[in-house]
């Protein structure tokens, strides 16, 4: 984790930011106390999906929707 002066960070804020989007920490330090950490916020913004984008991976099974009995409830449940 890289320390920086005041006026060093001061002077270099832009390239401090940039390397904090990148998820490294930087630490600011007053006459050779740490004052501050840059870190980075929130995680980046993930790519939006589409719809349709898992098209074809998932297969329904015949008589999904059928309701459970209770001895096959039971056995899913691990009671029986």
């Amino acid at each position: 984790m890289p320390n920086y002066n005041v006026h060093e960070a001061k002077n270099q804020l832009s390239q401090l930011l940039k390397r904090v989007e990148e998820g490294e920490e930087v630490v600011i330090m007053r006459d050779g106390d740490p004052v501050a950490k840059l870190v980075r916020c929130r995680p980046p913004k993930q790519k939006k999906r589409e719809l349709g984008f898992a098209r074809g991976q998932v297969r329904e099974t015949p008589g999904w929707e059928k309701a459970m009995t209770k001895e096959e409830a039971d056995r899913f449940l691990g009671i029986a």
